[in-house]
């Protein structure tokens, strides 16, 4: 009879993993948990949030989800777990950082290009959300990284719609941070909104931005036309 390894793995934890954070998980316990950052990553295996950032217990509220798509603020009262979760780590949590996290090889962004199976109706309504990103050719490598990473913008993008987020932003009480994850590389490119492109944070001036501005932009301005723009020597 093969073992268990779920049950396996949760007795490993109980005996090696959690003594060393006995004292950590007791405060969190007691004076309750207090992250500082909202992380909204691709619900990708290989994704893994707490070792891209080193973070520890009780530092990362954490939303996965196919893609990290943020949904549009309507002003509804729908069964939606990403934008229930936007609210409360802002509103309740005061969370002082949100962080969009795409990543390479995205199955979610390639679906964008083909039809996925009949019997995903939620999946089908949910890539909708990045249906803004594609371009307009055959899903090249370079077309689906340009994609993923158009993907990321457009998340940003809309987490500035929610009210609670822009108020905050305005104010100074909360940055908004880009990245891709280039898994075979184990970089993480940010979002630098003065280039207007993704920066490898090995050479970054900071831990990425949101393509907003509290000066006046042109309307018909898009932050697309610049990341574009920065691959066209690539080709």
């Amino acid at each position: 009879m093969p073992g268990d390894e779920l049950l396996e793995r949760l007795r490993k934890f109980n005996t090696d993993f959690f003594p060393q954070y006995r004292s950590r998980f007791k405060d969190l316990v007691e004076q309750g948990q207090h992250p500082t950052t909202l992380f909204i990553g691709c619900s990708d295996s290989r994704l893994v949030p707490y070792l891209l950032t080193g973070a520890g217990p009780g530092e990362l509220f954490l939303v996965r989800n196919v893609a990290a798509f943020v949904p549009p603020y309507d002003g509804s009262a729908g069964h939606h777990g990403t934008a229930a979760a936007i609210e409360f780590a802002v509103l309740s949590l005061d969370v002082k950082h949100i962080i969009v996290c795409g990543h390479s090889h995205c199955g979610g962004i390639r679906a964008l290009y083909g039809e996925p199976p009949p019997e995903a109706t939620n999946l089908k309504a949910w890539l909708e959300l990045g249906r803004e990103a594609t371009l307009p050719v055959q899903p090249s490598p370079e077309a689906l990284r340009r994609t993923e990473e158009r993907s990321v913008v457009l998340q940003l993008e809309r987490l500035m719609d929610y009210p609670m987020v822009r108020s905050r932003v305005e104010q100074g009480g909360l940055s908004l941070h880009g990245w891709h994850y280039v898994i075979e590389d184990g970089e993480v490119n940010v979002f630098d909104v003065k280039q207007g492109c993704f920066v490898p944070a090995s050479r970054a001036e900071h831990s990425g931005d949101g393509p907003y501005s509290l000066d006046p932009v042109d309307p018909g301005q898009s932050i697309f036309n610049e990341i574009d723009e920065a691959w066209r020597p690539q080709r």
